[in-house]
């Protein structure tokens, strides 16, 4: 009995360590940063960004609507930049339960209630560092760094883009109200010069990490601890049509092509840098053409990438679908098809978003024929993200390639049905138990058992 309760016991600790490991393993981190933007009175930001519950908004999303509603914007930026802030600041010092007297941010909440603001509260931590570069490349103009006391002696052009950049140092508790009280007193400094302004409250990196799985596994092994790399923001692609309006979006981290299996060549930087040339792109009601000409890609004088898109009417979901019917490629007077009408489509009012567009691994885009040049050719595309009918100048809801039961979910869902079907087995084998219910009386007359020899 002494070794049964051993073995139990052991086995229990064990059980008890092989849920706290797990629990550890999948308790990693993932970082956003809150941004508030909101104007001066008398204007408002047209059509604001609205994230459904749990979104992270990219840096793509952001520079996309800040390039559409620049227009209708006042031209002075006002960029209020945190070392660190996360939105529980707001929750606990905020006075959101109702105590507003004892809220950090009195001169934040006015200004938000004088205006139309628009609040993401999950802006990834790449896009937030960026943030700066940001509205410099949205309003064509370098930043100024200033300090509140400086703000006075400027003169300011209401019709001259200006970014004036303010950086607030990381406090906590109710320090925040000398945050609360920089920020309004520029503001206050603004509205008695009558200026207006368009005005955008984030932090560098978060204060507050919250939990995450996505990377459970990748943090299980050695990891070396070093600074993140800077990041590298493109704003989309974006083709007009002949009314000047945009019809066609693209944005993707990597544009990658290989021939004849040698080393890949990354277009991404030669297209999202204002040097690709869009000559022969087309859009209207029911096709769409994006072509992107380049010179001397892998030792070819002339390249050309060109994506087909049509909309399509199902009678089966009774909508119209965007798809991809093909990726050509025309290198010095010669073709490359490859078919993508199988992998890429999503509802016409939708974009589409895919991690990884590739004509290897998983393929997406597959050659036209076996004989077709398409064989010799290996395409990549990461992070890939098109629209090309029903564009408003930012994308649209993104219909993702990637099914909802990933291999992760399959994995869970499987070990989840074997673990119920080992306890109701179990419990029928309990329940199947039974004691015996005849014994021998000892006061009656014995059992004799006849022998024979």
């Amino acid at each position: 009995m002494a070794e049964v309760s051993i073995r139990t016991g052991v086995t229990s600790a064990m059980a008890k360590f092989g849920v706290l490991f797990v629990f550890y393993l999948f308790c990693t981190c993932s970082a956003q940063v809150p941004l508030i933007m909101w104007t001066s009175s008398g204007y408002s930001l047209p059509t604001p960004l609205e994230p459904t519950a749990g979104e992270i908004v990219s840096g793509a999303e952001l520079v996309s609507y800040l390039k559409s509603a620049s227009t209708a914007l006042p031209r002075i930026g006002l960029l209020f930049l945190q070392e660190e802030l996360s939105m529980d600041d707001f929750t606990a010092h905020g006075g959101v339960y109702g105590y507003k007297e004892d809220s950090a941010f009195v001169n934040l909440e006015s200004a938000l209630q004088a205006s139309t603001p628009m609040v993401l509260p999950a802006l990834a931590w790449t896009a937030a560092e960026s943030v700066e570069k940001i509205f410099q490349q949205v309003l064509e103009v370098p930043a100024l760094t200033i300090t509140p006391s400086e703000l006075s002696q400027l003169q300011l052009n209401p019709t001259q883009p200006s970014l004036l950049v303010i950086r607030l140092p990381y406090t906590a508790g109710s320090e925040f109200l000398s945050v609360d009280e920089t920020i309004g007193y520029v503001l206050t400094t603004l509205q008695a010069q009558n200026v207006p302004y368009t005005a955008v409250y984030t932090g560098l990196r978060p204060s507050h990490v919250t939990q995450d799985t996505s990377t459970a596994w990748e943090l299980a092994g050695r990891s070396l601890l070093q600074a993140p790399s800077e990041p590298v923001v493109k704003a989309p692609l974006m083709f007009n049509n002949t009314e000047g309006k945009p019809c066609i979006l693209l944005w993707a981290d990597q544009l990658n092509v290989s021939y004849d299996r040698g080393p890949f060549f990354d277009l991404s930087a030669l297209t999202f840098n204002g040097s690709v040339s869009l000559d022969g792109s087309f859009c209207n009601q029911t096709l769409s053409r994006l072509v992107l000409n380049y010179q001397n890609v892998l030792n070819f004088k002339s390249f050309q990438l060109t994506l087909f898109m049509r909309k399509i009417f199902f009678p089966v979901s009774a909508r119209n679908w965007f798809v991809m019917e093909r990726v050509q490629l025309n290198y010095d007077n010669q073709m490359a098809i490859f078919n993508a009408s199988h992998g890429i489509y999503s509802p016409a009012e939708y974009s589409f978003h895919c991690q990884k567009v590739s004509s290897a691994q998983s393929p997406l885009l597959t050659p036209r024929t076996a004989t077709d040049d398409a064989t010799r050719w290996t395409v990549l595309f990461t992070d890939f993200q098109i629209q090309g009918f029903n564009v408003t100048g930012r994308f649209s809801y993104a219909s993702d390639c990637a099914g909802f039961f990933t291999p992760g979910i399959w994995m869970g869902l499987l070990v989840s049905l074997l673990m119920v079907f080992i306890l109701t087995y179990g419990l029928h084998m309990i329940m199947q138990l039974h004691t015996m219910d005849r014994f021998d009386d000892p006061k009656g007359p014995s059992i004799s058992v006849p022998q024979n020899e």
